[in-house]
């Protein structure tokens, strides 16, 4: 009922940057939180930052003060800024939104790899 798409991935080197954008469909329901996961090969998909509908955010330990995460409300996007990245940032990043704790929507993901 609710369609993610991502966009912005690619191929950088360690200290470099990118920025993801993620759009959500129009539907009848109110998405509360927006946030961006991670999955590595062979590594189980992580949370990276959520942001809800009145600007309350959370980062990962190992993201904070690297990424940068932002909401427009209006236009139903999430982005995720990253910079000073890391090899160990490579991954594929989802984006997904949430009305309540069992209703979620996931995207289709965007690769970032980060190269030494």
């Amino acid at each position: 009922q609710v369609q993610l798409v991502e966009s912005g991935g690619g191929l950088v080197q360690a200290g470099g940057s990118l920025r993801l954008s993620c759009v959500a469909s129009r539907s009848s329901f109110s998405i509360n939180v927006m946030g961006w996961y991670r999955q590595a090969p062979g590594k189980q998909r992580e949370l990276v930052a959520r942001i809800t509908s009145d600007g309350s955010i959370n980062y990962s330990d190992s993201v904070k003060g690297r990424f940068t995460i932002s909401r427009d409300n209006a236009k139903n996007t999430v982005s995720l800024q990253m910079n000073s990245l890391k090899p160990e940032d490579t991954a594929v990043y989802y984006c997904n939104a949430a009305v309540i704790a069992g209703l979620y929507w996931w995207g289709q993901g965007t690769q970032v790899t980060v190269s030494s």
